[in-house]
Order: C-alpha cells, then sequence, then structure tokens
C-alpha cells in the first residue's frame, strides 16, 4: 500500500495544496511562485524518492514569507498523514549533504503523531 496524502490550506495570504507519495520515484511537479523555493522542494522530491505535486498562491506582492510558511504547514500536515501509524519508522533522522553549494543539515522527529523539522544551511 502506498503511503499517499493531500493536504491544503486556504488563508487571506495564501491557497496551497500539496500531493505527497512517499513510495514515490522522484517527481516533483512545484510552483510556489517563488523560483528558489521551487527548485529546493524539487530537490527534496528527487533526492528523497518522493513524489511531490505542490500548488501555491500568495500575496508576493508583499513578501514571500506568508507562502512559504503555508506551504511548510501544508507539506508537515501531509507528511504527517503520509507517515500514518509510523510502524516501522525510527523516531529520529537527520543528514548533511552539500546542495547547490551550499551546506544543508535536516534534522527530523515523528514522534507522537506530529513532525517536526529543523532545517540549517550554510
Amino acid at each position: 500500500m502506498a503511503r499517499m496524502a493531500e493536504a491544503q490550506r486556504k488563508t487571506s495570504e495564501t491557497d496551497v495544496r500539496v500531493r505527497l507519495c512517499l513510495d514515490g520515484t522522484g517527481r516533483a511537479e512545484v510552483k510556489t511562485g517563488i523560483g528558489f523555493f521551487d527548485h529546493m522542494l524539487e530537490a527534496l522530491a528527487r533526492h528523497a524518492l518522493y513524489d511531490l505535486e505542490i500548488a501555491a498562491s500568495g500575496d508576493l506582492q508583499v513578501d514571500q514569507h506568508h507562502t512559504v510558511e503555508d506551504v511548510g504547514i501544508v507539506l508537515g500536515q501531509a507528511l504527517s498523514q503520509a507517515l500514518g501509524e509510523r510502524r516501522g519508522i525510527r523516531r529520529y533522522g537527520e543528514a548533511t549533504v552539500p546542495l547547490d553549494e551550499a551546506l544543508a543539515r535536516v534534522v527530523v522527529d515523528v514522534s507522537g503523531g506530529r513532525s517536526s523539522a529543523t532545517t540549517t544551511s550554510r
């Protein structure tokens, strides 16, 4: 059974829809209106072998913050749904990888039915 989920969020600033398949091939179709953000989400899908679709519109004329924040919220919700009961999954994971002339570090905790992640890059 494929681990899949869909989530969406609509506010006065944004409208975000995410489809995620954790057992995918790395295919991504991402449209947020923020070029570099799209690129990084596509890289996440490619390297994690997720199939990922993200469609987001937001008040980019004001700032990119609302769109980036709400995409993160909805992607986290979809990830949590797709993980389901979390059988056979270790609670913590971390990776440090060079990507696009930067060093990215991600630490993930998927305990208690909620997913959380901390990301830094240099």
